[in-house]
């Protein structure tokens, strides 16, 4: 019954109805409301119905910075096809371009958020996509900005095709569970490309994190699969790929980690699987800093980093099994591709390094290659176990598109 005596409500300068809130005030459950191309100076427009709002020709709402511009709280609300700008900026409440407030089965596309403090901000809202949306933030650091798409308390909802830059964290999520994050494009982030606090039952694929504070944070979180990834360039002092912290369950499989300061920060961590991922050109592939328990690092490529594995400890719990490593000089005597003679990927100048970071200055003195060369010969700092048995000869060709 809604379908059949559904109608549409036109917006534009010549129209009957010339403003966005007269028109979410006149629809009815079911409506859609067609807003023509222009410019429509509103703020605190409210949605609590389920209605239909499309723009024709990238309509521009502009709030004038008086605070929030749309919150949505109603369920089956779909918001297509508008240029946002000029978000309100508050340090005591978190303004956004788009709020959600336990809302069901919704649809946020083609949006091109600018001028922002929050940009998607879903709060309590499931079963709903975030799909193409463009934001462009103006963060300089990270106390006096927001995130560009914020998911706190929410389930079911598919994340993809958004390209987000310059904000706090391109991608956060706290507490929210079965969460598909794919296809996005996260760059230039004052903190992280993508975020996750206490979120469980999560996939990460196809997505590019490029030049953030840090690439990905997976933290307090568990049952997550990381795939098909790109994370590259987060260079700085404190600055990694992803960092791992506490968390349970993880696949990684078949991600890229190029030219970051570390590919992957490991803490307190178990029962990951890293498997067929390129390390290249890093600081260091993989920085373990502790309390890691059964995790299996199979089938990756570890090319040209200047360490491939920094392990904080004695004791390795950990498999290491039929890597590749650009650095391995060993010989393969009867041809099967495997090395005849097992790798040791932790160096002892990557303990002295991890104690001591000035001594990076004598990284590549023959002093460093000469103490290297006796921990591998009789370990003493190192894990004596940590070692791959079966070292590949050639690079693996991972399947990717």
């Amino acid at each position: 019954m809604t379908s059949v005596w559904s109608k549409t409500i036109t917006v534009c300068s010549s129209c009957a109805v010339k403003t966005i809130h007269e028109a979410i005030q006149q629809a009815a459950e079911g409506d859609t409301i067609l807003v023509k191309k222009g410019i429509y100076k509103e703020s605190n427009l409210k949605i609590d119905k389920s209605i239909t709002l499309i723009g024709e020709g990238l309509p521009t709402i502009d709030g004038e910075a008086k605070g929030e511009i749309i919150t949505i709280g109603a369920d089956n609300v779909t918001l297509d096809g508008f240029k946002i700008i000029n978000v309100g900026v508050s340090y005591t409440t978190d303004y956004a371009a788009v709020r959600l407030i336990k809302s069901e089965g919704f649809t946020i596309q083609n949006l091109d958020l600018e001028k922002l403090f929050f940009g998607i901000y879903l709060q309590k809202s499931n079963n709903g996509k975030v799909i193409n949306n463009k934001v462009r933030g103006e963060a300089v650091t990270e106390f006096n900005s927001g995130n560009a798409i914020h998911l706190w308390y929410c389930k079911n909802v598919e994340v993809r095709g958004n390209d987000v830059r310059n904000v706090r964290d391109g991608i956060y999520l706290e507490f929210s569970y079965n969460i598909t994050i794919s296809d996005n494009f996260s760059k230039n982030n004052v903190r992280y490309g993508l975020h996750f606090m206490f979120s469980n039952n999560n996939k990460v694929i196809n997505n590019v994190f490029e030049t953030n504070g840090a690439g990905i944070a997976l933290m307090f979180s568990k049952f997550m699969e990381v795939k098909k990834n790109v994370i590259t360039k987060n260079w700085g002092t404190a600055a990694y790929g992803l960092l791992l912290k506490e968390v349970n369950d993880v696949n990684l499989i078949n991600n890229k980690f190029i030219e970051n300061t570390v590919g992957i920060t490991v803490e307190g961590s178990n029962r990951l699987l890293y498997s067929n991922n390129d390390f290249i050109s890093n600081g260091y592939a993989i920085r373990v800093k502790g309390a890691c328990y059964d995790n299996q690092i199979i089938e990756n490529n570890f090319l040209y980093n200047s360490f491939d594995i920094s392990y904080n400890g004695k004791i390795n719990d950990n498999k290491f099994d039929n890597n590749f490593w650009s650095n391995y000089t060993g010989y393969d005597l009867d041809k099967n591709g495997i090395g005849d003679v097992p790798y040791r990927p932790v160096k002892l100048f990557s303990y002295i390094v991890n104690r001591t970071p000035e001594t990076i200055i004598l990284l590549r003195s023959l002093f460093i290659d000469l103490i290297d060369f006796s921990e591998k010969v009789s370990p003493v700092f190192t894990p004596d176990d940590l070692m791959d048995e079966n070292p590949r000869m050639k690079r693996i060709n991972h399947d990717r598109p």
